[in-house]
């Protein structure tokens, strides 16, 4: 507990530095501090295991931004801290527990510069958030307690109307598990990945082309008892739309298509292809979604260091993977089959209760399947309610509910957090 809070302490006392640099005489100098503070309890009872995970952790971020003309320097330290380790962490050894990956940590979550001085140019180097278009491919895994970030230099560029070019070289992909991470959880996952999105937006939405070029030095995954890398090279585009129908009624339409093949350090010889339609309707508060999407898989895969035939399957090692597949967490890593997911949500919003708000609700369903050998995997319900307690405050309850098939084991996940953020 003393090393999270003597973070906050550091970050305060350089906030007080640099405010003494500021009175001093720096020009147009500005200074935001950091805080960001989460207490969460996460309950999971998994079929298989004697007992249920009851984790109750705090997360504390504490920092500050300080810029001056064309430069901004941000540096933030992060700490999770768990007041009830009934639960396996990944790292921690209780292996009777079902998994809640938010391992205890002390870590620097951020440390960059910016400079601004090109036109219509922001130039990002050090350690850093990246989220991509809707982090289906690159994201910063906000939902967990240790953030993903990326030891990168990045370049986000909008020098011709209605175009933005985003292109990163990350060197290191700093993971959830924190300052402790070992083997397959790793503190850090090092090598030479080039990150390039280029978008192009229109009144109804906007049209993204992109090329996810990843290099892993170090082994993720193991087929037939050797270790595997996860580098892959991925190219594809992606459209999002929103069209009106009437007054306060519209029409979203989302659509994605790419292609896979090994990398580098793969060591697997293969070619995948994802696919993603989704259909919304937005109208007075409620929206209503159903989509398809399909991480495929390739049954004529090798091993190229041995000639073996091997089945392998779309990844996507850098995404929020929270987001997608169900929040029980059972697609995190592909299946070597592929996945098929069905689903269908229902959201409404109540803008007001009391002096408090808005209020979301919002409950969904996922029919999941292999891309080959048509293997029923299972289904999933998910529910949530979040709500604004105040400018800084906001509160969330959620709720998943896995039904195994052929695929891992029933789960069932609840989660009940506060957020304060300055």
């Amino acid at each position: 507990m003393k090393r999270i809070w003597t973070m906050g302490i550091s970050a305060a006392a350089l906030g007080t530095a640099l405010g003494a640099a500021q009175s001093a005489g720096a020009q147009t100098f500005s200074l935001k501090p950091i805080i960001d503070v989460r207490l969460r309890y996460e309950g999971v009872d998994q079929a298989g295991l004697p007992r249920d995970a009851n984790a109750v952790t705090m997360r504390v971020r504490s920092g500050v931004e300080a810029s001056t003309g064309d430069f901004a320097v941000l540096v933030e330290a992060e700490g999770v801290l768990a007041l009830s380790e009934r639960y396996n962490s990944g790292l921690n050894g209780n292996s009777a527990y079902p998994i809640v990956p938010d391992p205890q940590n002390v870590e620097l979550n951020r440390i960059q510069l910016q400079y601004r001085g090109l036109p219509k140019t922001l130039i990002t180097v050090g350690r850093q958030r990246i989220n991509l278009d809707d982090q289906r491919f690159v994201g910063a895994v906000g939902w967990r307690q240790n953030e993903q970030t990326f030891d990168a230099a990045r370049v986000e560029w909008t020098g011709v109307r209605r175009v933005k070019a985003d292109v990163s070289y990350v060197w290191s992909q700093r993971t959830i598990w924190g300052v402790d991470g070992f083997g397959a959880r790793q503190q850090a996952v090092r090598g030479d990945t080039i990150l390039a999105n280029v978008a192009y937006k229109m009144k109804p939405g906007t049209i993204t082309g992109f090329a996810y070029i990843v290099d892993q030095d170090e082994a993720a995954v193991t087929y037939l008892g050797l270790p595997f890398s996860l580098s892959s090279q991925t190219y594809g585009a992606r459209a999002a739309f929103g069209v009106p129908l009437a007054k306060g009624v519209k029409l979203n339409l989302l659509g994605s298509y790419a292609r896979q093949s090994d990398h580098h350090r793969s060591r697997v010889d293969y070619g995948a292809d994802y696919w993603l339609g989704e259909v919304g309707i937005a109208a007075k508060g409620w929206t209503l979604t159903g989509g398809y999407e399909v991480l495929g898989a390739d049954g004529a895969a090798r091993n190229s260091v041995r000639g073996t035939p091997l089945v392998a399957s779309f990844q996507t090692p850098l995404a929020t993977l929270h987001k997608f597949n169900g929040w029980a967490d059972k697609f995190l890593v592909t299946p070597p089959n592929g996945l098929r997911d069905a689903y269908a949500s229902i959201g409404y919003v109540v803008p007001k209760i009391g002096t408090r708000g808005p209020l979301g609700l919002l409950a969904s369903y996922h029919r999941y399947d292999s891309d080959r050998l048509s293997i029923d995997y299972g289904s999933e319900w998910n529910v949530q309610a979040t709500m604004k307690l105040n400018k800084r405050m906001s509160a969330l309850v959620k709720y998943a509910d896995y039904h195994a098939k052929a695929y891992a084991t029933d789960t069932r996940k609840f989660w009940a957090e506060i957020d304060y953020v300055l």
